[in-house]
């Protein structure tokens, strides 16, 4: 599914956000914190957008994916970066590599949660940090209502008008609905072995940036 929509990925994602993903992106690189010289791991990164800031920060950034349609239109875009074909439940790096990891919109795609955030434990060496970028639930009783009933209702009708693949966005929107909410996620990470985790809403909880340190 991901191969097929990875040349318009990145110009979909701004049409169906309204440009919000911009915004949610510089988010997580300033909750990363990314120093010269450090190593950081961009899971599900896709085409590499969200990796291009921490290598312009000075860090060595891994953009691994599933997707090899992703990390092929990737690499095409952006040769100077390493992609890496890796898969979260079983991720081809040593103990410890890793100051820092993130995943922004990938974790709802891996089907065991918990294991995919252990993998991310493992990898991350101690005291190093972790961020996710997630959709998640909204706080406030009206965007609630509006985002669940209007947006993602009308999501896979906008998608077949800029999407290559209008199937993915309905999958993204059932997904959505089932994702756990920000107290849950927290939960997850913790018995995953991470420690003080925290979180901060987005564009009024739409979106969640889950912070902890391994």
């Amino acid at each position: 599914m991901f191969d097929a929509v990875a040349e318009r990925y990145d110009t979909t994602n701004d049409v169906l956000s309204l440009g919000l993903d911009r915004r949610w992106r510089r988010a997580v690189v300033a909750a990363v914190h990314p120093l010269p010289g450090e190593r950081v791991l961009d899971l599900a990164a896709g085409t590499g957008t969200s990796s291009r800031p921490f290598a312009d920060a000075g860090a060595t950034v891994v953009p691994a994916d599933l997707s090899l349609g992703m990390l092929r239109v990737g690499k095409h875009r952006q040769p100077d970066l390493s992609f890496v074909a890796a898969d979260a439940l079983s991720l081809p790096f040593a103990d410890g590599a890793f100051d820092a990891v993130t995943i922004s919109f990938g974790l709802r795609n891996v089907e065991h949660t918990e294991d995919a955030l252990r993998e991310l434990r493992r990898v991350t060496r101690r005291g190093g940090r972790v961020v996710v970028c997630e959709f998640s639930a909204p706080t406030l009783p009206g965007v609630r209502r509006l985002y669940r009933d209007v947006l993602l209702a009308g999501l896979p009708g906008v998608a077949r008008v800029v999407s290559s693949n209008p199937p993915a966005y309905e999958y993204l929107a059932e997904s959505i609905r089932a994702w756990p909410a920000q107290q849950e996620l927290a939960a997850l990470m913790g018995r995953a072995g991470w420690r003080r985790v925290q979180w901060r809403d987005l564009t009024g909880g739409v979106v969640a940036l889950h912070r902890g340190v391994a």
